[in-house]
């Protein structure tokens, strides 16, 4: 039924739909209103010229000011390569365990910085604390991995790899997985 409604308001709508649009374009515009008047000062020309003139008339004082100017740059690309490599080693430690082979077509990784370990690393340190917590203590993996003492805290406390936990079914009907 309300397409039926459409219909009759479509159709009452466009009945007659050029006439009066020819209507409308032919009507005379209305005019606009006029602006407002406005008295506008001319500038004085003498000002113009005046601030021209000083911008190009020489001024010996600070010509010589730039004078005493001197600029030196290097290229950092001509530097001698030793001393950047030597530079960079201060602030790297060498890998101490990595993956074998280069896995996922990934780079292999050889240094990182210091205040930084690799994946590798990091779960290496978290297992050998899990296995022997007395022998790797916040203290000793600060040390041998270059570490905040504060940092290598929060590693062992916050971070928790892999930890699995079997639940036993509620019924003996179920299927479980038998530890081995």
């Amino acid at each position: 039924m309300s397409n039926m409604g459409a219909r009759v308001t479509r159709m009452f709508r466009n009945f007659n739909l050029e006439n009066r649009a020819h209507r409308e374009i032919s009507k005379e515009k209305p005019l606009a209103a006029p602006r407002h008047s406005v008295n506008i000062v001319p500038a004085p020309t003498t000002e113009v010229t005046d601030i021209t003139e000083d911008i190009h008339k020489r001024n010996d004082p600070l010509l010589s000011l730039l004078k005493s100017v001197y600029v030196e740059s290097k290229d950092p690309t001509t530097e001698d390569p030793k001393q950047v490599t030597e530079e960079k080693d201060k602030d790297r430690r060498k890998l101490k365990f990595s993956l074998p082979g280069s896995p996922y077509g990934i780079v292999e990784i050889t240094d990182v910085a210091k205040g930084k370990l690799s994946i590798v690393e990091a779960l290496t340190v978290l297992n050998n604390h899990k296995q022997e917590p007395q022998r790797w203590t916040p203290d000793k993996i600060a040390q041998e991995y270059c570490l905040d003492p504060k940092d290598s805290q929060a590693l062992l406390e916050f971070f928790i790899p892999f930890e699995v936990k079997i639940i036993p079914p509620k019924t003996k009907d179920t299927k479980q997985i038998k530890d081995n």
